[in-house]
C-alpha cells in the first residue's frame, strides 16, 4: 500500500471516529416529561388527556443537531383523561384496542432546520397504521445536573387526524354535528438526560 493510500486510510477513520465520538445517547426523564393532547367534545369545549407510560430516546449529534434521530414508544394502555369509564372507553376496540395495538411508535427520517428551531420528519406507527408526519419542535435549554448529567428540554406539537389513523368511532348528536372531533393536538415536552 502506497503512503497515499494509507493517508486516506487514516482520514477516513479519523472521520467515523470524530463522528461517533459527536454521537451522545438522552433517554426521557419520565418524571419531568410529558405528551398531551386535546380533542373537541361535542362541537363546544376541548377535553384533555395523556399517556403516562413512554420512553424517548434521540441519539444527539452535538456537533450538527440535524444529524441526530430519535424514537418514540407509548404504551397505548397508559391514556389518561382522568375519567375512568371514558379511559375503559377509549382502551377498547372502538378507539385504540390496546389488546391488539399495545404500542404507539414513533421512528425519525431526518430532522431540518427552520428559522431558529427545527422540524422532525419521521413515521408514526398507531392503531396498525403508519403514516409520515413532521413535528416543529424548540430546543428550550441545556445544562449539566449535580451528577454530571447533560439535561436537555424539548418542546413539540402535531395536530393528527385521528381518521387517518383508524380512529373513526363517533356519535352523530341531536343538534347536529358529531360527538368527538377528528382533530388531536398533540404537545410534547421532553427533558431528555444524556449520561456523562
Amino acid at each position: 500500500m502506497n503512503l497515499k493510500k494509507v493517508i486516506t486510510a487514516v482520514m477516513v477513520f479519523c472521520l467515523f471516529c470524530g463522528a461517533g465520538f459527536a454521537l451522545q445517547e438522552f433517554k426521557s426523564d419520565k418524571a419531568h416529561s410529558s405528551v398531551v393532547f386535546s380533542i373537541r367534545h361535542m362541537m363546544v369545549s376541548k377535553v384533555e388527556g395523556r399517556f403516562n407510560d413512554f420512553d424517548v430516546t434521540i441519539m444527539a449529534d452535538t456537533a450538527d443537531i440535524t444529524k441526530s434521530t430519535a424514537t418514540a414508544v407509548i404504551k397505548a394502555v397508559s391514556i389518561d383523561t382522568d375519567n375512568e369509564q371514558r379511559d375503559t372507553h377509549l382502551r377498547s376496540a372502538d378507539f385504540f384496542d390496546v389488546q391488539k395495538f399495545p404500542e404507539i411508535t414513533f421512528k425519525s427520517l431526518a430532522v431540518k432546520k427552520k428559522d431558529n428551531n427545527y422540524v422532525l420528519w419521521g413515521t408514526l406507527t398507531m392503531h396498525g397504521v403508519t403514516k409520515n408526519i413532521e413535528i416543529p419542535f424548540e430546543i428550550l435549554g441545556h445544562i449539566t445536573d449535580p451528577q454530571g448529567n447533560t439535561r436537555v428540554g424539548i418542546e413539540g406539537k402535531v395536530t393528527l387526524d385521528r381518521k387517518d389513523y383508524g380512529l373513526t368511532w363517533n356519535k352523530t348528536l341531536d343538534q347536529g354535528g358529531m360527538m368527538v372531533g377528528n382533530e388531536v393536538t398533540v404537545d410534547i415536552l421532553l427533558e431528555m438526560v444524556g449520561k456523562k
